[in-house]
This record gives structure tokens, C-alpha cells and sequence, in this order.
């Protein structure tokens, strides 16, 4: 695909999508959903890659939320094709772990965004929020229901009803962002030394309990446990098991292949 508001990198096992709209400090408009979809879709295929960082150019924003001259202008129907819904299931149900490099605004879809994914990591100065009802809308694009899994039904709530945007540092003691860095020079390291740190375990392992966590969140937990079950049923049935706990007892680094 041509991409043009998304670059797409590799740098080992890791694949690295960057919203590329500094100039609209990387607004979401239709294409770049479709692009941000098509994007994630190329890493699912790509068996080099184990962990994928999403990440926003330009400095002052991860993405700051839906392009208001488009929002305005979209027919009121066309909200049900709910594109950026559906991508950012795409995200979340990604085989692989998915970690979000936000440094600057992370609002509205981009907040969205950030939350489908698996793990956020913030730069200081980043902010992040919902203020969609500042415009008479509300998230459409998950937030009503991943914000509330995340920090809890009443903080959700008053974060979506207020509009608030808040620091990266409150975002981490609500639950809302994993690690905060000093610098935004910090930022890509510390976001790869995370997925090295994943990229060196099981990735069969890592899959299907990133799959096994996700059904257990939106369900009971007795499903969850029949869920995990079989999950663990497959991650015993690898090659990398063998390998995991062979090196475990010959005191020695594992050499996993996802087999």
C-alpha cells in the first residue's frame, strides 16, 4: 500500500507504525484510520515480527484527536460504518503485543487509540483525555468502553463528561498510562527496550495470553478460566516450551522460535 499520513518501519522484531501528520499534530481523518488498519494488517502477516510500537511524529502530539474540518462534514449515516471502531479492534486483537509511544497529545481518537493498544508509555509533557463532549459528541471510537476497563467506571466517567485532559503523570496513577519518561529523547528507547524485554519470552506464549486476557476481560471469569485453559493446552503443546524449560534447568539464555 502507498501509505501517506502513516510510515511503517522495521528495526528487528519490532514493527514500528508512525502517524505521520505533523502538520495537524497527526489528526485521525478517514485515510489515516484506513492506513493505521492496513498498517497493523502488514505486521499480522509479517512472521519477523513480534512486537509492534505505534508512535506519533513531529513532537507535540501522538495523535490529538479526530480531524474537526472532516468530523463536521461527515454525513450522520456514515458514523455507522464506525471505520475507527473496527481498526482499532484490529489493534487490540493483534497477535502480537502492541505498545503505544505517546510524547505530546494523545486526545479524543488518539486517546482512543492508545487504549486499544497493550501497553502506553508517555513522554512528561504528554496529556491525554476524551473531550469530545466539547463538541456535542461523545468517544466513538472505544472509549466508553475501554477507558472504564482501564481506570474504573467513575473515573471514566468523569473524565468523559468533564472533558478533562490530564498529565501523563496523572494518567499513570489513574492506570491509564504504564511508565512516564523524562525526555522525549527517552521516549523510543525506553518503548523498545519493553518490547525487547517481550520480543526475548515465548511469542507463543506472549500471543496466547495477550488473546487469553482479552476474552477474560469481556467476559466472565469462568469462561476466562476455560479460555486460559485451552490456551495454556497450546502453549504446552510448542517446541518453546521444551526449549523454555530445558534452558531453565541447563542454566542457560532460551532460544525460542514460535514453534
Amino acid at each position: 500500500m502507498d501509505y501517506q499520513n502513516v510510515l511503517l518501519e522495521k528495526d528487528g522484531h519490532i514493527g514500528i507504525l508512525t502517524l505521520n501528520r505533523p502538520e495537524k499534530r497527526n489528526a485521525l481523518d478517514p485515510l489515516t484510520w484506513n492506513e493505521i488498519r492496513s498498517g497493523i494488517r502488514e505486521f499480522r502477516f509479517d512472521a519477523d515480527i513480534r512486537v509492534v510500537i505505534i508512535t506519533g511524529a513531529g513532537g507535540k502530539a501522538f495523535a490529538s484527536g479526530a480531524d474537526i474540518g472532516a468530523l463536521r462534514e461527515r454525513p450522520t449515516l456514515e458514523v455507522l460504518k464506525a471505520e475507527s471502531q473496527e481498526t482499532l479492534l484490529e489493534v487490540e486483537n493483534l497477535d502480537k503485543p502492541v505498545i503505544a509511544a505517546i510524547d505530546g497529545f494523545a486526545l479524543g481518537g488518539g486517546c482512543e487509540l492508545a487504549m486499544a493498544c497493550d501497553i502506553r508509555i508517555a513522554t512528561v509533557q504528554s496529556k491525554l483525555g476524551q473531550p469530545e463532549v466539547n463538541l456535542g459528541v461523545i468517544p466513538g471510537a472505544g472509549g466508553t468502553q475501554r477507558l472504564q476497563r482501564l481506570v474504573g467506571i467513575g473515573k471514566a466517567k468523569e473524565l468523559i463528561f468533564t472533558g478533562d485532559i490530564i498529565t501523563a503523570a496523572q494518567a499513570r496513577e489513574i492506570g491509564l498510562v504504564n511508565k512516564v519518561v523524562d525526555e522525549a529523547a527517552r521516549l523510543m528507547t525506553a518503548a523498545k527496550e519493553m518490547a525487547d524485554k517481550i520480543i526475548s519470552k515465548g511469542p507463543v506464549a506472549v500471543a496466547v495470553a495477550k488473546i487469553a486476557i482479552n476474552v477474560g476481560a469481556n467476559t466472565d471469569i469462568n469462561s476466562g478460566l476455560l479460555f486460559e485453559k485451552f490456551a495454556q493446552t497450546v502453549a504446552f503443546a510448542t517446541q518453546d516450551r521444551i526449549e523454555g524449560t530445558s534452558a531453565f534447568l541447563e542454566k542457560r539464555k532460551p532460544n525460542f522460535k514460535g514453534k
